[in-house]
């Protein structure tokens, strides 16, 4: 956090920006190649909706920071759901990637909401 600003440093803008744009070409990509049914859909747009958040944090980091706790439960869930099977043998290494980068996200955020927004709450 810059201390005489009293605003996270430039950092978190950047970093917000990229999980808006993961979690947009994560959604996005899910509705390109949708030919299954619709709660593949449903969590295809969720996952968009997010990255959309995900921006709004980016241009105001502290402002935004509480739903923050909604993507590190989310991303956290889908960590739990899905990281094991797909990082053992015989899972998609694809979906194990994507899980990877839920794990690191969630993990940034929590650094973010206990260290610069928690300070400036």
């Amino acid at each position: 956090m810059s201390r005489a600003t009293g605003t996270p440093a430039r950092g978190w803008h950047a970093f917000f920006w990229i999980a808006a744009a993961f979690n947009l070409a994560v959604g996005a990509a899910g509705f390109a190649g949708q030919s299954e049914g619709a709660i593949e859909l449903v969590v295809s747009l969720l996952v968009f909706c997010f990255g959309v958040i995900y921006a709004l944090v980016a241009r105001d980091p502290l402002r935004f920071a509480p739903v923050l706790w909604a993507g590190v439960l989310g991303k956290l869930g889908v960590v739990v759901l899905l990281g094991l099977p797909n990082w053992r043998s015989g899972g998609d290494p694809l979906i194990g990637t994507v899980v990877a980068g839920d794990l690191l996200f969630a993990l940034v955020f929590l650094a973010f909401l206990l260290g610069p927004a928690r300070r400036a709450g």
